[in-house]
């Protein structure tokens, strides 16, 4: 009986019963927390590869969709076990912010003996945009050819609509500058700039009542092609000459957007476009300029002229020269946190028409070194594709647009395609609904992402 009562062996195992169930609940919390931790990680890196995906569209009506198939492809259905509920996605103020969430329910293992069947694991992933610091030149087609199909229009509200993605709903962003530089085969660098042409020369002209609207000739010889200010060469002021045909005949005189746009209009100043706008930091004033832009008749299309005067507006050759107000611009090149950006558009190839007056003056006085049409378009090319090296070489970046160009013009794809800096920053577009979406890719591609959580 005394043998009977001191054995133990029995509440040894009564007491390893009852404290079995328990244990198995612990380790089964460690085997499940370490899932749920593997499903919380790869939720959350799902979450940020779809957050940065959605930030890179942020304007386009297809970014939920897009978000949601980079979520998909970085968090495979099933994953370990996971439900993973719809994405929550929502944008802060000012579109400044994307946040993008989701949880997932995972059934429990051993922990099922505790009575927890269930565990809920969630996270949110933030993208902050923050607009970096840049210098913007929108080179801008503004010949007559654009006029037909829309176009003029469609690139004004692409352009608008760049600009409202870049500044948000702010008036002003301190850091970022933009200027408008509209072409033709000639640009208009604007009337109060007579300081930049040769002495005397404009005294020589008569313009009758509108007087010298702006425009100039393209230099010639060692500054042709270069950024160099009108200290190290000044330019010869733009004069259309009379014709006794009907194509320039005057006076009277009649330059009026009403006139140029029936196709018809004479004068001095005819085909010369809007006045270059320098760098601003006023959205107001930005979007303004760019709904003056109208199509001008004559000439032709020197694309290459256009791109020479954006680039003076964003070399620091010229710093103060374009506006009392901004005598720091344009800065330094490699400016820490501050871009040198180039957007060109065209609807067409470089040419000159018939024998019109250009900034090289007519084609017939050979100031390309050539009277032969086929051979001067050939030299606008070249000409155009050594200022887009120039420029690259400088450190700008260099964005091209092509609009509605005909099947058969291979040449002029390749010389914007070989213009941009990256194949990514050309946009072949068939139509304004394609022209607009270009310029929200471009707006989008200039932001800067970062994750902000």
């Amino acid at each position: 009986m005394r043998r009977l009562v001191e054995d133990r062996g029995g509440a040894v195992a009564v007491m390893v019963a009852l404290s079995l169930v328990p244990l198995l609940g612990l380790v089964g919390l460690g085997v499940d927390a370490g899932r749920a931790y593997l499903v919380e990680a790869k939720l959350s890196q799902a979450l940020d590869a779809a957050g940065l995906a959605g930030g890179r569209v942020m304007f386009e009506p297809s970014r939920d969709d897009q978000i949601r198939q980079y979520f998909a492809a970085n968090f495979p259905d099933g994953y370990m076990g996971a439900r993973v509920t719809p994405l929550v996605i929502s944008s802060g103020a000012n579109d400044e912010t994307l946040t993008v969430s989701a949880s997932a329910q995972l059934d429990t293992g051993l922990m099922q003996l505790l009575g927890r069947r269930t565990m809920t694991v969630g996270t949110e992933t933030q993208v902050h945009r923050a607009a970096r610091g840049m210098e913007l030149a929108l080179v801008m087609d503004n010949t007559g050819s654009m006029q037909s199909n829309g176009k003029i229009d469609a690139m004004k509200a692409g352009a608008t609509e760049l600009i409202d993605i870049l500044f948000g709903e702010r008036s002003s962003i301190p850091n970022v500058w933009v200027s408008l530089v509209p072409y033709v085969a000639s640009v208009n660098p604007g009337p109060s700039h007579a300081g930049w042409l040769k002495a005397g020369e404009l005294a020589k002209l008569n313009y009758y009542t509108n007087g010298w609207k702006g425009c100039v000739e393209a230099r010639l010889g060692a500054n042709e092609l270069t950024d160099a200010p009108p200290a190290a060469e000044k330019f010869m002021p733009y004069r259309y000459p009379k014709s006794p045909a009907p194509e320039n005949r005057y006076p009277p005189v009649d330059e009026s957007m009403a006139a140029n746009l029936a196709g018809g209009g004479s004068g001095p100043n005819r085909a010369c476009p809007d006045p270059i706008t320098p760098m601003q930091t006023d959205k107001a004033a930005i979007k303004a300029a760019i709904g003056r832009m109208g199509p001008w008749h004559r000439g032709g299309t020197m694309g290459h002229l256009g791109l020479l005067w954006g680039w003076s507006t964003l070399s620091p050759r010229w710093r103060g020269l374009w506006s009392a107000a901004t005598p720091q611009l344009p800065l330094d090149y490699g400016t820490a946190y501050m871009d040198k950006v180039v957007v060109m558009l065209t609807d067409g190839n470089n040419q000159w028409s018939a024998d019109d007056y250009t900034a090289y003056d007519r084609l017939s006085d050979g100031r390309l070194g050539t009277t032969n049409i086929n051979t001067a378009k050939t030299r606008l090319d070249q000409r155009q594709s050594q200022v887009c090296t120039a420029l690259k070489q400088q450190g700008i970046v260099i964005y091209t647009i092509t609009v509605q160009l005909a099947a058969a013009d291979a040449s002029t794809r390749a010389l914007y395609q070989g213009c941009a800096s990256k194949p990514a920053y050309y946009f072949d577009t068939s139509d304004n609904t394609q022209l607009r979406t270009s310029f929200r890719q471009i707006a989008n591609s200039l932001s800067n992402l970062r994750l902000a959580r």
